[in-house]
């Protein structure tokens, strides 16, 4: 089997697994309820988070080019 055969049966395989997991999340209130819940706590921390950091950034990249 040649390297390129190889990563296309491996992407076909995470294709499949990603589908059958997405379908049995959606099927199941419980688990979409967890998937639903789960993605709003991640936004909700990586949003403001990302945004700290640019501002912090864009402070310490103010304050050198005002000494510059």
């Amino acid at each position: 089997m040649t390297r390129s055969t190889a990563r296309a049966v491996a992407n076909v395989a995470l294709i499949t697994a990603g589908v059958a997991a997405a379908y049995v999340i959606v099927t199941t209130p419980p688990l979409r309820r967890l998937a639903v819940n789960s993605f709003r706590w991640w936004l909700g921390a990586s949003v403001p988070g990302y945004m700290t950091g640019q501002v912090r950034e864009a402070w310490v990249r103010s304050a050198s080019a005002r000494t510059a």
